[in-house]
C-alpha cells in the first residue's frame, strides 16, 4: 500500500506565499518522479512541477519564477514553495509520484488565493 499525504494548503491574500509538503508512505523506494498537479472549480486537472531522481525540474509556464520544487529522497517527501500567489492558483493541489511504471496521487490540499 502506497500512500500520499499533503498538507499547507490554506487561505492566502494575493501576493501571499504558503508551502505545500506531500509526505509518501508505504513500500515505496527509490521514487521516479514527485511533483504537483492541481484542478481549478470547473477546470481539467493540470501539471505544475515535477521532479525526477536525478534532479531534474520542469514547472508549468504559468508558475515559473513563482514556485519551487524540491524533494527529500530520505524523508519521501516532495515540498512545492509557492510565492507571489495569484487568484488564479486557486484550486486543490495534488501530490504525484511515479514508481516503476505506476502513479500514484494524494487527495489533495485546498488553496484558495483571495484578490
Amino acid at each position: 500500500q502506497v500512500h500520499l499525504v499533503e498538507s499547507g494548503g490554506g487561505l492566502v491574500q494575493a501576493g501571499g506565499s504558503l508551502r505545500l509538503s506531500c509526505v509518501v508512505s508505504g513500500s515505496i523506494f527509490s521514487i521516479n518522479v514527485m511533483g504537483w498537479y492541481r484542478q481549478a472549480p470547473g477546470k481539467e486537472r493540470e501539471f505544475v512541477a515535477r521532479m525526477t531522481a536525478g534532479g531534474g525540474i520542469d514547472y508549468a509556464d504559468s508558475v515559473k519564477g513563482r514556485f519551487t520544487i524540491s524533494r527529500d529522497n530520505g524523508k519521501k517527501m516532495v515540498v512545492l514553495q509557492m510565492n507571489s500567489l495569484k487568484a488564479e492558483d486557486t484550486a486543490v493541489y495534488y501530490c504525484n509520484v511515479v514508481y516503476v511504471g505506476l502513479e500514484y496521487w494524494g487527495k489533495g490540499t485546498l488553496v484558495t488565493v483571495s484578490s
